[in-house]
């Protein structure tokens, strides 16, 4: 083993990487507050401040994905398609499989130079996580509580907002709800099977009414949908821990782009030409783990080197003072200070792995084991 692959592997090393994360992140939080003011006075350059902003706190995630776990993501897609990343905005329909399908999905609009810009259907739960919601918060990302009758309102008007967003953005939709598992899956092909629908091997049923109504109010604004199927070459399920511990994985992406026009203006008819895409998706699933491979050109945009700058800017302002107090307090001689100082590293420890656990399936909700027992 390298020196470098053994830094990556020391806790007092991922301590550290998260203590840059979570402080920058407090102060990007900070910052984003104070552009409030700008609201009310120029409501676009309030939202181009905000998308650099997040890109600053974003990238640091990409930045351990593409430099420091050396993760590669291939797009297999046609060059007309790819042609058009970054220059529209986009509706993204992602499968919901991997603990970090979020972050592929960012390397991806990094690349493309729509990190900051980028935007997500969150469930509500998430606008109280320190930097993740909070920083949402102030991206306009839309928020909801996965219950349709409560939701409607709130997600129509969050979405005609941003009809008139000033970046190109690229619109996730997990359309499944929630992240896959067995369990879910079982459930989910039971209400399939009442419904009459099409059984799923590697998806949860599509629930259509995100879908539907993100379709219907940006009309006019959104040029496309992009079908995306994630898979990992050698049957791997990444973490993000693995990524911490700078494991590699080799990620496939499958890109199709359907544009708008072609997507039914009726509820219904939409709903059903979601469906028939998730028989498409299951139907790449299974050539990918038939055949290794998915059906179309390869294409890896190169990485930029903004992401590791971003970083490197952070950990040099934010730990050359840290090195420096931690210093004087074992300098000092003094007790107390010392152990106030080792449990504060402490309560970081704790609170960088409860930032990190929000990505993990185990821990993930339990939506769906329940709800897709309900009437959509």
């Amino acid at each position: 083993m390298g020196f470098i692959a053994f830094l990556k592997t020391q806790f007092i090393v991922h301590l550290l990487i998260g203590f840059v994360f979570v402080v920058s992140g407090l102060i990007i939080n900070f910052i984003q507050l104070c552009t409030l003011v700008l609201w009310p006075i120029n409501k676009q350059f309030y939202r181009r401040v905000n998308c650099r902003l997040a890109y600053s706190l974003w990238s640091q995630l990409v930045m351990l994905l593409e430099w420091w776990s050396g993760t590669e993501c291939t797009l297999f897609s046609d060059e007309a398609t790819v042609n058009t990343f970054g220059k529209e905005h986009v509706i993204i329909i992602l499968n919901h499989n991997f603990e970090i399908d979020f972050l592929c999905g960012w390397t991806m609009t990094e690349r493309f130079g729509v990190l900051g810009s980028s935007k997500v259907l969150a469930k509500r739960e998430l606008l109280y996580v320190p930097l993740i919601g909070w920083t949402w918060y102030f991206l306009e990302i839309v928020f909801c509580k996965r219950k349709w009758e409560e939701d409607r309102d709130t997600v129509i008007e969050g979405l005609k907002r941003l009809a008139d967003y000033p970046e190109y953005m690229w619109f996730l939709l997990y359309c499944e709800g929630t992240r896959f598992t067995e369990t879910k899956h079982r459930i989910s092909m039971e209400v399939a099977e009442s419904k009459g629908l099409p059984k799923l091997k590697y998806h949860l049923l599509p629930r259509t009414k995100g879908f539907t109504t993100a379709v219907q109010c940006l009309r006019g604004t959104v040029s496309a949908v992009y079908d995306v199927t994630l898979n990992f070459r050698g049957n791997k399920n990444p973490s993000l821990l693995g990524i911490l511990y700078g494991k590699k994985y080799e990620a496939d992406m499958c890109v199709r782009r359907f544009p708008l026009e072609d997507i039914p203006r009726d509820e219904k008819e939409a709903a059903n030409w979601l469906h028939k895409l998730y028989q498409e998706k299951d139907a790449l699933q299974e050539m990918y783990n038939q055949e290794g491979i998915f059906p179309g050109q390869q294409f890896k945009p190169p990485r930029r080197p903004w992401t590791l700058l971003n970083f490197l800017f952070w950990a040099t302002v934010l730990l050359s003072p840290l090195f420096t107090f931690g210093f004087g307090v074992f300098a000092s001689g003094s007790p107390l200070l010392i152990l106030a100082f080792l449990g504060l590293v402490g309560a970081a420890s704790f609170g960088v792995r409860r930032l990190i656990g929000v990505t993990e399936i185990e821990k993930g909700s339990s939506y769906g084991n329940q709800e897709f027992k309900k009437k959509e």
